[in-house]
């Protein structure tokens, strides 16, 4: 009798560290080596290596594609493998943890002097996988001098047997620093507590990257999260740097992370690129829904007139036609963050109202409180306006939807909310809020929101209109000339707004 047999990858079967240091699947490792030019896989020259390893299985499939590469040139198989684990395969473990994992998945044994060891070639029990615990480089505000990460969060005596995440890539103490590489690939850390309020944490796996160009290999594929493509606490001058180098040659970007990582959140979604050395021109863009391919387009990482790299490569030319009419930007009329300075956990109002107070709009309650309570922007008081809140959804374009609330005269709100206005009326606040419910404006929100936060900046993209009159969908997709085929997929990018 004959029974179907199912032998699962192992490292498909790994729990993540945390949401920060995540496994990368087998298949997506996979991807991103199909990048590379192959013939890469056929030279016994060729060095690899992977700063960042947690599983080991960048190094495992490299070293497959060139056991099988280089079989006509090193025909005994046990030389072949000798050759490309002392020659050509070299990682860096986060932690003591995954390289022990990694040394286990490449050499099939923790200790490369193990009798399991596929290799019997290393001196050194490590083999080409290192890794040293090393401590952070505090400076006098207790700050990192690598990775700014916080001394209060991991200098203090009670962690001193725990992991210090001071990560030898990145910390001046890179083992491989003076060897040349053809290729670095690989999954870094993206995150570490900066020490601020509620958890707050900075973004590191621009560092990884800055680190990884600067040993200058011909070929670089990283995945990380989407956010540097507009935004990200620190990334700015990186984001300039990325976006205006034209070595750049692909980017695959996945708009849920869930098709990459599954069962993690990785708010706006993740991408992998590959970045060439001796390239120098357009980038391909592929955009993934699902784990398929939607769209493909080799363009400029950054459209005229704009500082940020818009991902959906549909709505390049519905921006261009928008842009043509050269109008202001909605976000003229969008308040900065926390508009009466006062914050989101406020408290300090009444559930009774009196002729001397004025009305709240605080977190998910309405309250009253003394107009002296308000230190800024006390001539809005009076004024009609549109309150929105700040935190929409989790920046995924076809859910987050904004509800707006007419704010009338005598009116405030705390940091949950922007104001937009004010106006001369309610009937142009209705106005607003009609423009404001139309799938057109939530797309061009989209092109700069790419996590739950909906600051000023966000609304950058969308044009200002006209608040005399009420706004549809269809009024403005006449008004800006779009075709059939760009206003379905506007409709297709939002979902319904009923």
């Amino acid at each position: 009798m004959q029974t179907d047999f199912h032998n699962p990858d192992v490292l498909n079967c790994l729990a993540n560290l945390s949401n920060d240091e995540v496994f990368t699947p087998p298949e997506i490792a996979v991807k991103m080596l199909d990048t590379l030019p192959q013939e890469l896989f056929s030279n016994p020259d060729a060095k690899f290596l992977d700063p960042f390893s947690k599983s080991g299985v960048f190094l495992r499939e490299i070293t497959k594609r060139l056991i099988k590469g280089l079989e006509s040139q090193i025909p005994d198989l046990q030389e072949r493998v000798n050759h490309i684990m002392k020659n050509q395969i070299y990682g860096i473990g986060i932690t003591e943890l995954t390289a022990l994992l990694s040394r286990r998945t490449l050499y099939c044994a923790k200790d490369t002097q193990s009798e399991h060891s596929v290799t019997p070639i290393f001196e050194s029990q490590n083999g080409n996988i290192a890794y040293d615990s090393i401590s952070h480089t505090w400076d006098n505000n207790g700050k990192c001098k690598y990775c700014r990460t916080s001394q209060n969060v991991l200098g203090d005596e009670e962690r001193k047997n725990l992991e210090t995440h001071a990560y030898q890539f990145i910390h001046n103490k890179n083992p491989f620093n003076n060897m040349q590489f053809d290729v670095i690939i690989g999954n870094p850390p993206y995150q570490l507590s900066d020490g601020g309020a509620q958890a707050s944490a900075k973004p590191i796996y621009h560092l990884f990257i800055e680190q990884a160009i600067k040993m200058k290999p011909h070929y670089l594929v990283m995945i990380t999260p989407s956010r540097w493509f507009t935004g990200g606490k620190g990334l700015d001058s990186f984001r300039e740097n990325m976006l205006n180098d034209k070595r750049l040659k692909e980017i695959h970007d996945f708009l849920n992370s869930a098709y990459v990582f599954p069962g993690v959140e990785i708010k706006g979604g993740v991408n992998f690129f590959l970045w060439q050395s001796d390239y120098k021109g357009d980038c391909l863009i592929k955009t993934y829904e699902e784990g398929k391919v939607i769209s493909e387009m080799k363009r400029p990482l950054k459209e005229k007139g704009t500082d940020i790299f818009i991902r959906l490569n549909n709505a390049i030319p519905i921006l261009r036609k928008v842009q043509e009419f050269k109008e202001k930007s909605f976000s003229s009329v969008v308040s900065s963050r926390k508009p009466f300075g006062l914050a989101t956990n406020f408290k300090k109002y009444s559930k009774n109202n009196s002729k001397d107070l004025i009305k709240i709009f605080a977190n998910k309650e309405i309250g009253y409180i003394k107009k002296d309570l308000i230190t800024q922007n006390q001539q809005w008081i009076k004024e009609h306006k549109v309150i929105v809140p700040y935190a929409i959804g989790s920046g995924n374009s076809k859910d987050d939807r904004i509800k707006p609330i007419y704010a009338e005269p005598n009116s405030v709100c705390t940091e949950t909310y922007l104001v937009i206005g004010p106006f001369a009326n309610k009937n142009r606040c209705n106005n607003v809020i009609s423009y404001i419910n139309t799938k057109f404006l939530h797309f061009f929100l989209t092109l700069k929101k790419n996590t739950q936060h909906t600051t000023k900046g966000t609304y950058e993209f969308v044009p200002l209109q006209n608040f005399d009159e009420e706004w549809t969908d269809e009024k403005l997709y006449k008004k800006y000339n779009l075709t059939e085929e760009e206003i379905n997929y506007i409709e297709s990018m939002v979902r319904p707004m009923d």
